[in-house]
């Protein structure tokens, strides 16, 4: 899966999103591309790029960074590095209902392969309905771990949030946190990375290339097996 887009401030433009068999790294700029035919707009006319930075595929996080850090150094622009994690809980925000009575406490989950997942706790933060802030540390986890985490930091009022929620046995979630559910939302996080990137830019939290770096959580395969080789 993967997803880019173009915003003007927070309003999506255009957006272009899929899952293939082939990995996204040979799509990514077919799909930018196509974005620029869509939104009549190329890529020296963007004022600054947002980046999932992490955590994630080791690959996937890789190609998207390079492909930003060259775009930027090129056109002279900023980057907004922005969590993968806080993306997915910042999309369930704009999902919500208005004058709902909805969670203070959101925990994005997803998929981190070999039965583990990346997850986190955010808050939301005051003043601002839409903005969110770091509650807990983000970590590689068992799905039992995670859980744990969430129970022990937040035991009430937390809503789970994820992109694949399946990778959360509902047998154990349910002894664990009884009466919880988990809100699904789109892995296509281009749209709600590219909010978050606006944010940063008001609040001028950017980067340039040289400084981009990615949140990997864990190490690669072929590091990990370097060292511990």
């Amino acid at each position: 899966m993967g997803s880019a887009a173009i915003l003007r401030d927070s309003e999506v433009l255009g957006a272009v999103s899929g899952y293939e068999i082939t990995p996204y790294s040979t799509r990514l700029f077919r799909d930018i591309a196509l974005l620029q035919e869509i939104t009549n707009l190329t890529l020296n006319q963007i004022d600054m790029f947002a980046v999932a930075a992490g955590p994630g595929s080791f690959t996937g996080l890789r190609v998207g960074l390079t492909a930003v850090k060259a775009w930027a150094e090129v056109h002279g622009k900023p980057i907004a590095a922005i969590s993968g994690l806080e993306a997915i809980a910042a999309e369930s925000l704009e999902c919500e209902t208005p004058g709902a009575s909805n969670a203070h406490f959101i925990a994005p989950f997803l998929d981190a392969r070999r039965g583990q997942v990346f997850g986190a706790i955010y808050c939301r933060t005051q003043g601002d309905s839409m903005g969110l802030a770091l509650a807990s540390d983000e970590s590689i986890l068992s799905p039992d771990e995670f859980l744990e985490m969430v129970k022990e930091k937040f035991p009430q009022g937390v809503r789970l949030v994820s992109p694949t929620p399946d990778v959360l046995p509902h047998t154990r979630m349910i002894e664990i946190l009884p009466g919880a559910n988990i809100v699904q939302v789109s892995a296509a996080l281009a749209p709600a990375i590219g909010r978050l990137g606006f944010k940063r830019a008001k609040r001028g939290q950017l980067v340039d290339s040289m400084h981009l770096d990615a949140n990997y959580v864990r190490r690669s395969d072929a590091e990990a097996a370097w060292k511990d080789g």
